[in-house]
């Protein structure tokens, strides 16, 4: 059966290396938009770092952000859904996970900006700081935890262990740092309820991811593609291999699945 609605992550999926969006993949998105297909962006990034790539959203409008806490209505210019972890539960997180690993850093994604702890490496972006009672003194849509030295898979089991019955663990860097949503908030049921309401089943719906914030979405999905460069968890999570996404992987797939 031909897919009734793509979900596709951004970041070593749709997006090249340098940030950009080809024009062979704009070309392919154009042409499902055309024929009422909705592409929707599923990513782990944050509402300001996805505001660049909304010109190639479609006419369909939305787009899912923050791994599920928000789904953001690029037309409308305003959330459609958010899905926040509560202050109170941040911070028990927080506590638990630097308990169980010393040396955790801490940040907040708010829908109102991005707040550290001292110290947390904010890279050409820097957000407000503040201590950790104060970071966490409001709901967030993701709770960042990052660590200095450890490998990034490493973190995100020993995290897992120590607070996964509050709360969603998972990651998409090559470094150790960490994303953390309310629990139950994954990709996999933000796309859910987004489709439900387009009358849209799972088993029509094509998905393609790269890092482990993707497996649930792949899982979920009726068709789902890795990327060929992907972690090895989504390759053999996956149900089929795309090309590279230096190589336009997403946009050759939906070519040849879609006959443009």
């Amino acid at each position: 059966m031909t897919p009734r609605l793509v979900a596709t992550d951004l970041d070593g999926t749709l997006v090249r290396r340098d940030g950009s969006v080809s024009s062979y993949t704009r070309e392919v998105l154009a042409a499902l938009d055309l024929r009422g297909v909705p592409v929707i962006f599923v990513t782990g990034r944050p509402l300001r770092w996805t505001t660049p790539v909304f010109e190639h959203v479609g006419s369909h409008g939305l787009a899912i952000v923050s791994n599920g806490a928000m789904v953001w209505d690029v037309a409308e210019h305003l959330p459609r859904m958010t899905r926040a972890m509560e202050g109170d539960v941040a911070l028990e997180v927080a506590e638990r996970i630097r308990t169980a690993v010393p040396g955790s850093m801490f940040g907040a994604e708010r829908a109102d900006g991005f707040v550290t702890e001292p110290g947390f490496p904010t890279g050409p972006e820097i957000g407000a700081t503040a201590t950790l009672a104060e970071l966490t003194g409001e709901p967030m849509l993701k709770l960042l935890a990052l660590h200095p030295d450890l490998e990034p898979d490493d973190y995100w089991r020993r995290a897992e262990a120590a607070v996964g019955d509050l709360a969603t663990v998972t990651h998409s860097s090559t470094f150790a740092l960490l994303e953390i949503s309310a629990r139950g908030v994954t990709k996999a049921a933000t796309l859910a309820e987004v489709c439900a309401s387009l009358g849209v089943d799972a088993r029509d719906v094509i998905a393609f991811g790269d890092m482990p914030n993707d497996l649930a979405m792949l899982t979920w999905a009726g068709r789902s593609y890795a990327m060929a460069d992907a972690h090895p968890e989504v390759i053999a999570c996956a149900a089929h291999l795309a090309p590279s996404h230096e190589d336009d992987g997403v946009a050759r797939v939906l070519a040849e699945v879609f006959g443009l």
